[in-house]
């Protein structure tokens, strides 16, 4: 069974930045790309971000593009997301998922994995 657990999630201020991690197990990771969503309060979820397989390509939803970075580390068995000039509106709870395949998904419906979520407030 595949599961996936993110860390990292927490408060800062406006401006500030936060570093999320996300790890498998009971998959090979560097078979699969991997995405990150957010669910805001009151929202539907929507894609923030993805790598493929190899790390070689990403994907960002343009209201993120230019302030997070997701990178994976092989070695660790890990996916990060780098969080940089936060705003409030990136206030949500993030969720890191395992794709079906090695390619990116910019749907929910790419994704067979997800993990709980860790919650990201972003203050004025």
């Amino acid at each position: 069974q595949v599961q996936v657990l993110e860390s990292g999630g927490g408060s800062v201020q406006a401006g500030g930045s936060l570093i999320l991690s996300c790890a498998i197990s009971g998959a090979t990771f560097s078979t699969y790309a991997m995405g990150w969503f957010r669910q805001a309060p009151g929202k539907e979820g929507e894609f923030v971000a993805a790598i493929d397989r190899s790390g070689g390509k990403t994907a960002y939803a343009d209201s993120v593009k230019g302030r997070f970075t997701i990178s994976r580390a092989s070695t660790k068995i890990t996916v990060y997301l780098q969080m940089n000039s936060l705003k409030p509106e990136d206030t949500a709870v993030y969720s890191c998922a395992k794709d079906v395949g090695s390619v990116i998904s910019l749907r929910a419906q790419g994704y067979d994995a997800w993990g709980q979520g860790t919650q990201v407030i972003v203050s004025s």
